[in-house]
């Protein structure tokens, strides 16, 4: 071979070296890329997860004002002879709307012959009568003409720990609210209550306690009273109402 043969095959395999070495960095740099790829979308999937988990779980953020403005309007007041209490909307059409309260409110008044008992919502008094009663469970359904928005009744029992909200008329006090905790189930002499720490007191019995979004739970019936007891209310779950007593709304 002669000595520029030599160069020019030399000068090949010079290009051939470099033409390979730049394959290799190519083939390196995109095996990098991938790996940086794969380990970025690792991370996105564990984010997306995290999101999931975090959007599953109830707000702590709640805006109970806002919650309470939309209950009140379908909260009113009881007045059956000498007896105060609260009551809530629990279906409405055109042709009125079908109150919950409880059977100890007007049981004096029924009893003594007289089905018709005073409704009031601020300074508006409307006339109610009494559709059904059920002593056993301590409810009533009274009968107004005018419609009202109507309260829904929660899908399902809330765990011990939800946050809930009573709204009623204690001593007369419409629009009163207090907050607390769903605090346990309690079979007492035959019927099943919800237990909660949201205070109440006489005039709140036949008021909805409701969760975050207003949905009623139960209905304020009664309270532990005596021998240093505290925020001990008893409701009866709003699915005694709706399964027993009336078609409720949303239901």
């Amino acid at each position: 071979m002669t000595r520029s043969g030599i160069k020019r095959l030399a000068s090949a395999a010079v290009i051939v070296t470099v033409a390979v070495a730049g394959l290799g960095y190519t083939w390196r740099a995109e095996a990098s890329l991938r790996e940086q790829t794969s380990a970025l979308q690792r991370v996105i999937t564990g984010l997306e997860g995290r999101l999931t988990v975090l959007e599953a779980r109830p707000s702590l953020d709640v805006n109970w004002p806002a919650t309470a403005a939309a209950v009140e309007r379908s909260v009113l007041t009881i007045e059956a002879g000498n007896s105060l209490g609260s009551a809530w909307v629990v279906r409405s059409d055109a042709a009125g709307s079908d109150l919950i309260t409880n059977y100890h409110v007007v049981a004096d008044a029924w009893n003594s012959g007289v089905a018709t008992v005073e409704v009031r919502q601020g300074d508006r008094a409307i006339p109610g009568s009494m559709l059904r009663i059920d002593a056993n469970d301590d409810l009533a359904v009274i009968h107004v003409a005018q419609p009202f928005p109507a309260l829904t009744p929660a899908g399902s029992r809330p765990p011990i720990g939800t946050t809930v909200m009573a709204v009623g008329s204690p001593l007369g006090l419409s629009g009163t609210i207090s907050v607390g905790v769903v605090s346990g189930y309690r079979s007492l002499e035959g019927s099943d209550y919800l237990q909660f720490s949201a205070p109440i007191s006489p005039g709140n019995s036949g008021g909805p306690v409701v969760d975050r979004e207003g949905h009623v739970v139960a209905v304020a019936s009664a309270k532990f009273v005596g021998g240093g007891a505290e925020a001990l209310s008893l409701g009866i779950p709003v699915q005694v109402v709706c399964q027993n007593l009336v078609a409720c709304a949303g239901s």
